[in-house]
């Protein structure tokens, strides 16, 4: 299973006739978590788990989505906001059927198919919703999703015919010795019409060892109607949950294998790929190598032949072709770099745009600066943007040469091919082909030395 990258499909997708609304129950406790952060909003690759879900959904264009909550509905309304989906919430919590029942009003007047999600469950494919869609034929009443647990536990059982029809459906606390044998287990993922769905779920009784209201029970219900419903199985990772840290943990783990195989059958070289870290959306072009201990937050992107040195960590960075960042680099939000560019060991970059071969090798500080083409900035550089109140852009010219220990205090313009000769604290625009030197005069006194050394060794008693 590959990782995904917000909605992006690679292959052929048939999107389906008919409208389509979703609900995705995100209404547990998540107590495991220990965390006042909503479970469905804890990270994978830098994105919320239930935000991975609505990206895969949103390639199948359904015209509705209700997320079902139970505490911290504030948290998951904040979270959903740009995808433009209602909440609703389950207060008391009765099970699974009575959280998809807490959507009915925020889906009143649509007459299409509805798929059941998980918050929890992150990484269902696109490809396998659509699946799920598409197996909703005239004469099947429900589709459900299956899969094969390499340790069944206490999932749910799924019993079916070798044609994929279910026979029964079953919670483990429920399940006799031998249904407890099948390894077909219910994910809880599924579809039905909406004209089926309703009635079926007003006839959920909760006659069962929780007294709950249980979601599988409508396929009972269907079943005794006469109806058919149908299996369709996936692999276990796909439909993985997620209630723990250990689990969120795992789950991580599982996405970044993923994602870095999927980088080197790209074409790109991961030294120790155990080591490197991707966000959701890092987008890496072919022949960029990366060293060992490299960490990626979101909105990264890399051009060909570039080389990330080991210890370094990008976020919210456009980097060109060919350019040559770290060892111990950090680029923050709004670095941009052009081709060829150099960002050497312990240099920290923000919201700075840095053209075509422009360096800053050894430990400097470059914020809120437009670097020009070939400039050199020299070890122990910093543009004080920050008066404490308001951040002011440095602006160094082509070609430029700023040397070593050198601080630009913002706002300042450094013309194009200007030096700026070491120890310098520059205060004013500096004009093109410029030398500036801010510094005092250096001073020798002769034999001072040996005078202060005679000194302090007559004091110690010697």
């Amino acid at each position: 299973m590959l990782p995904k990258a917000s909605a992006i499909w690679q292959g052929e997708f048939v999107t389906n006739a008919r409208p389509l609304a979703a609900i995705i129950l995100a209404a547990g406790q998540g107590t495991r978590m220990k965390s006042s952060l909503h479970k469905v909003l804890h990270p994978i690759a830098s994105k919320p788990m239930l935000l991975h879900l609505l990206d895969s959904l949103a390639v199948l264009s359904p015209q509705r989505t209700v997320v079902v909550v139970g505490a911290a509905r504030e948290q998951v309304e904040a979270a959903v906001a740009p995808y433009g989906v209602a909440v609703a919430v389950q207060s008391p919590q009765h099970g699974t059927a009575h959280a998809v029942q807490q959507a009915h009003a925020a889906l009143a007047g649509f007459d299409g198919d509805i798929m059941v999600l998980y918050g929890d469950a992150p990484l269902v494919s696109s490809a396998t919703m659509q699946r799920l869609q598409s197996a909703l034929t005239a004469d099947v009443a429900a589709v459900v999703l299956g899969f094969r647990p390499a340790d069944a536990g206490a999932y749910g059982r799924i019993i079916a015919g070798i044609d994929a029809t279910i026979e029964k459906m079953v919670e483990f606390k429920d399940a006799s010795p031998a249904e407890r044998a099948v390894t077909l287990c219910n994910s809880g993922l599924l579809a039905m019409r909406s004209a089926d769905l309703w009635p079926l779920l007003a006839r959920v009784g909760n006659a069962n060892a929780a007294g709950e209201y249980y979601l599988p029970d409508v396929i009972g219900l269907a079943l005794d109607d006469g109806r058919k419903a149908i299996v369709i199985e996936t692999a276990a990772d796909e439909v993985a949950g997620i209630n723990s840290r250990s689990e969120l943990a795992a789950m991580e783990g599982r996405w970044q294998t993923a994602r870095r195989d999927a980088a080197m059958a790209d074409g790109v070289t991961l030294v120790d790929p155990a080591s490197v870290f991707f966000a959701h959306d890092t987008q890496i072009a072919r022949d960029v190598s990366i060293e060992p201990f490299v960490v990626f937050g979101p909105g990264v992107r890399i051009d060909a032949g570039t080389v990330i040195r080991t210890h370094s960590h990008i976020e919210g960075a456009d980097i060109g072709k060919a350019c040559e960042i770290g060892p111990f680099a950090r680029l923050r939000p709004g670095t941009v770099l052009g081709d060829g560019v150099k960002i050497g060991n312990f240099v920290e970059t923000k919201k700075s745009i840095f053209k075509s071969g422009a360096k800053a090798n050894h430990l400097s500080y470059i914020g809120d600066a437009d670097i020009g083409a070939r400039v050199n900035i020299g070890a122990g550089t910093i543009t004080c943007n920050y008066d404490g109140f308001f951040k002011h852009r440095t602006v160094v010219g082509d070609a430029a040469f700023i040397g070593s220990n050198s601080a630009l205090v913002a706002p300042v313009r450094i013309g194009a091919g200007a030096i700026v000769a070491a120890g310098s604290t520059i205060t004013a625009d500096v004009p093109a082909d410029a030398l500036a030197i801010v510094r005092p005069p250096q001073l020798a006194k002769n034999g001072w030395a040996n005078r202060f050394r005679a000194a302090m060794l007559a004091k110690k008693g010697r």
